[in-house]
């Protein structure tokens, strides 16, 4: 283990050598990184589902939702301007408990996290991509497809993944902006029943709280994806204020936008509309409420879905082999994957193996769809499992902020409420007790995915015990 923590990497300008990773991310670039990582993570995927578990009042889930990820993201940053290096999360937990076993179920869990999430959007790209007719493909192609381009301009550098995803930012918020342009015009309109915002889909005598949990439980894996930032800390310039201001300013932002599409969705279509469909804002478009041609809009807005998916996925997919190649500088994974490609700068051994892994989740997950007949929903299933390990993840964070308090503290360290901390670890530890209670099964796939992280650890010791005799 790397006990040096202050040791991080060269100065903003100061060249690095070739093992180490290019600076070269701006705050601006790194607030969009953020943005559109959380924006598109699931407000395109899941929104139906969190209003079937919900009801018209699914608003509150998505604002109570992101409230506990931007307290999250408070530990986040005080840590990222502490260890401005990759692997963010497992860093963090090594510097605070020096625990190697406890450092690498966190390096498993994030990776793990990562994979599901990628999982679960290629295979909702698949079905936005679906309406468009383009090709007659199975959706198991196109999500391959799909991963291994997004693979080819990771490799490509991160300069050129954080441009492509500055861009499809943009497109993305555009989406959510016609959305919400559609409520506006349909409220103008007059005639909309504002009362579907205070009703619950509950049991008879059941409190409306439990609801508002479990949507906020599922509507988790649209706040995610701040966490992804962190691990690219060591490519970015001047972390210390970058940090802060675009994990803040990132979720602040998401946050609103979240709140205002969902009352959208709920005063424009509807519950059962949105809970029975498996492109959920496309129903709102599809609703032919504005004057605008129906076939046009539809097209657009479906071609917007698909690039924001895209910009979600393609975080995802920066952020896996950056999570290995941390790891492996602190002696916790093989340290293969440390390597740096000479030429484009990318950690293309960490990068292989993520699109590997991802592959064989596509075609598992797809093979088990099948053989229960359709009854599993891979997007929602890929997407529970996220929540779990990422729920676990956070609440370890932000034990550790607690934990380290000032050790290795500077001048420039953000620091954040402590109070607030305590509300954050105890609003994720709540959401983490209640996913696992109303779906148990859900850690049969964790532990699935946690069995590939004991294949590198079995590789390590082997590794470690040869150089040791």
């Amino acid at each position: 283990m790397n006990d040096s923590a202050t040791a991080s990497t060269a100065p903003a300008g100061q060249e690095t050598d070739d093992s180490e990773l290019k600076r070269s991310i701006s705050g601006r670039l790194l607030f969009f990184y953020v943005l559109g990582d959380v924006l598109g993570s699931g407000i395109y995927v899941l929104i139906g589902a969190v209003a079937g578990v919900v009801g018209g009042a699914f608003w509150i889930a998505f604002g109570v939702g992101v409230s506990v990820a931007a307290i999250t993201g408070l530990a986040y940053a005080e840590l990222a301007t502490k260890y401005p290096r990759a692997a963010g999360a497992a860093l963090y937990v090594n510097q605070a408990f020096g625990n190697r076993a406890l450092t690498f179920l966190v390096t498993v869990s994030f990776l793990a996290a990562s994979f599901a999430a990628a999982g679960s959007l290629a295979t909702g790209f698949a079905r936005y991509f679906g309406e468009l007719e383009l090709f007659d493909s199975p959706a198991l192609v196109i999500a391959i497809v799909f991963l291994l381009v997004l693979t080819l301009v990771n490799f490509l550098g991160i300069t050129e993944s954080v441009v492509a995803n500055l861009v499809m930012t943009w497109v993305e918020v555009a989406g959510l902006v016609i959305i919400v342009a559609i409520g506006i015009w349909h409220v103008a309109q007059g005639g909309v029943d504002f009362g579907v915002l205070t009703e619950f889909e509950t049991a008879e005598g059941e409190n409306a709280i439990f609801a508002i949990i479990a949507g906020v439980a599922l509507a988790f894996f649209s706040m995610t994806g701040f966490e992804n930032a962190v691990n690219v800390a060591e490519e970015t310039k001047e972390p210390e204020k970058a940090f802060p201001r675009a994990l803040i300013g990132g979720m602040v932002v998401a946050g609103i936008i979240y709140v205002l599409v969902s009352v959208t969705a709920a005063l424009t279509v509807g519950v059962d509309t949105l809970k029975e469909s498996e492109v959920a804002l496309l129903e709102v478009v599809k609703a032919d409420l504005v004057p605008v041609p129906l076939g046009f809009l539809t097209i657009l807005f479906t071609v917007i879905a698909c690039v924001a998916i895209t910009n979600t996925t393609l975080v995802a997919v920066v952020t896996q082999p950056r999570i290995l190649y941390g790891m492996a500088r602190e002696d916790v994974v093989p340290r293969v994957f440390g390597r740096i490609h000479p030429g484009r700068r990318s950690p293309w051994v960490g990068l292989l193996f993520s699109a590997l892994v991802l592959l064989l989740l596509l075609v598992i997950g797809t093979w088990v769809t099948e053989a229960t007949d359709g009854s599993l929903d891979l997007v929602a299933r890929l997407a529970t499992v996220t929540v779990v390990f990422l729920l676990f993840i956070y609440a370890l964070v932000i034990t550790a902020a607690l934990k380290l308090g000032d050790q290795d503290a500077h001048e420039h360290t953000f620091r954040a409420s402590r109070p607030l901390l305590g509300v954050g670890l105890v609003g994720n530890l709540v959401l983490l007790g209640y996913v696992v209670w109303d779906d148990p099964s859900s850690l049969l796939w964790c532990a699935a995915l946690v069995a590939v992280g004991l294949v590198l650890y079995v590789v390590q010791y082997v590794v470690s015990r040869r150089k040791a005799a």
